[in-house]
């Protein structure tokens, strides 16, 4: 690469460095008051997390996030659990979905088994601890070493080091990923060959030196995604900078996804942000409700100025002895003008809009008895209703790219053919708890219209395809392909009948 195409490069970094300047402030409160471990991350410092630490006294928000975390690991992407498989698209002929989707179904659980038995589940619990407090979560999706378990090797990259540029209308284009390495870790894992002369002769006399490198992607038009790697123009050693990796990928590595986007914003919003207006009040309605008890424990005491009693000797502890002048009053306690009872009722209800605001009360677990089917079906139609945007999105930007990069990663080692997930010859199944809400509200429904439809007649049970009516069940229940046999002759309305008990009057059965 030239040294112009490495200046532009730069540029572009230095650009989007600029445009996520304004978000920084927002995140780094939405961080200290939600996530405090990594408010630190925004100024370089990781000491930093500890300062934030010490001035949260209430931890409602810090609870509510970690468990929205968890209700949308467990909805979209529940570990050891097929959340996604691949079905014919609409395209293929009828005679040939049943081969097909069994075809698909075998290349679905190996995709799957790659998923399981890599740190997919440890990574992915980290970015949606990212997403719900700021809004934005970055995913990197690598192929991982030959000889391990999974060719699959994921990170959670910190919101810190990620870096976005795209459009006018907010569809990401560019990722930028930011990060610092010394001088003997870049040595470790670049050949000094690439490195600049005058960065590795410094190697001996400062090996812990900070080196700041970026990694860029950004769509080539007629080649894919290119992949550099650099060090940038105006490092102490390397003024004109450094290529140390360049390349070209089928699908992107990167994977950013957000919680809600505003119009022709690049990063999203998060929970946290519509409730932090509530967390601050709260944690400072519980800081005062220390202090007033520290007061109402300790007391604050009135002294006459005797010459007898000296105030910096005393100490208020169990049976010690304060010596007072004949006549003086001594110690008396200063009465509080008034009671801090109210607190407790202003910090309840801030406490319940926090909980409301990041989904706790509806996506938490249940604490009755038992529920029944129709409260089944009820919660997840509110669950499906609460994460429905949520989940469009999170589908578009999250689950689709993972399954795609993860087949380009299978094909590119030969474990399963060229495959085109376009919708026409095969498209996505999604299993995943939030994906069959919907689904078991339409097998209800269709339920409903069998026993309704078999209890008119013959007349409306001649309408009803049974055989094809059991193919839609298993397909909206997520029954595995081989237990559907799709060739199998038709029954006609004779079929029906068994299913209600009786069989229809002008059937031969």
């Amino acid at each position: 690469m030239a040294a112009e195409s490495l200046e532009l490069l730069h540029a572009r970094v230095c650009r989007a460095k600029a445009r996520r300047a304004a978000w920084e402030p927002l995140w780094r409160e939405c961080y200290s008051f939600a996530l405090p471990q990594r408010a630190g991350g925004f100024a370089g410092d990781q000491a930093a997390s500890v300062r934030f630490a010490d001035k949260l006294f209430d931890g409602t928000a810090i609870d509510a996030v970690e468990q929205l975390a968890a209700s949308l690991m467990a909805e979209l992407v529940p570990p050891w659990s097929e959340w996604f498989g691949l079905r014919p698209g609409i395209d293929v002929p009828p005679e040939e979905c049943g081969a097909m989707a069994e075809f698909l179904e075998s290349i679905g659980r190996r995709l799957q088994g790659h998923f399981d038995r890599s740190n997919f589940a440890v990574e992915m619990h980290q970015c949606f601890l990212d997403l719900v407090t700021c809004g934005t979560a970055h995913l990197l999706f690598e192929e991982a070493p030959p000889g391990t378990s999974s060719a699959f090797r994921f990170t959670a990259v910190p919101v810190a080091e990620m870096f976005l540029d795209g459009d006018r209308g907010g569809e990401i284009t560019r990722f930028y990923r930011v990060t610092t390495h010394t001088l003997q870790s870049l040595l470790d894992r670049v050949p000094a060959a690439l490195l600049p002369a005058s960065l590795a002769d410094r190697v001996g006399d400062d090996p812990e030196r900070p080196i700041e490198i970026v990694e860029a992607v950004e769509p080539e038009p007629g080649r894919g995604l290119r992949f550099v790697r650099f060090v940038p123009p105006g490092t102490a050693g390397a003024e004109s900078g450094a290529i140390l990796a360049e390349g070209y990928f089928e699908t992107s590595p990167f994977h950013c996804f957000r919680w809600v986007k505003g119009a022709g914003e690049l990063y999203g919003r998060s929970p946290v942000m519509a409730a932090l207006p509530d967390i601050k009040t709260a944690n400072k309605v519980v800081e005062l409700v220390l202090k007033n008890a520290s007061i109402a424990v300790t007391g604050i005491w009135l002294v006459e100025d005797d010459g007898v009693l000296n105030p910096a000797n005393i100490r208020l502890q169990p049976g010690s002895i304060i010596p007072k002048a004949v006549g003086s009053a001594g110690l008396t306690p200063l009465q509080a003008p008034g009671r801090f009872d109210v607190s407790q009722l202003v910090l309840e209800d801030l406490r319940a809009r926090i909980r409301h605001t990041l989904l706790v009360d509806r996506l938490g677990p249940t604490r009755g008895p038992k529920m029944t089917a129709t409260e089944i079906l009820e919660r997840a139609a509110e669950t499906s209703r609460l994460l429905g945007a949520v989940f469009g999105r999170l589908q578009a930007e999250l689950l689709v790219p993972l399954v795609q990069r993860g087949l380009a990663i299978l094909r590119r080692r030969g474990e399963v053919p060229v495959l085109s997930i376009d919708g026409r010859t095969v498209e996505i199944d999604y299993r995943s708890p939030l994906a069959r809400a919907q689904a078991r509200v339409d097998v209800q429904n269709t339920l409903m219209w069998l026993e309704a439809a078999g209890r008119l007649g013959p007349e409306a049970q001649a309408v009803i395809d049974a055989r094809a009516a059991a193919i839609w069940l298993a397909r909206a229940l997520g029954v595995a392909g081989e237990l559907v046999r799709e060739d199998a002759p038709p029954m006609g309305v004779a079929g029906v009948g068994p299913l209600y008990g009786r069989a229809p009057e002008n059937s031969d059965a």
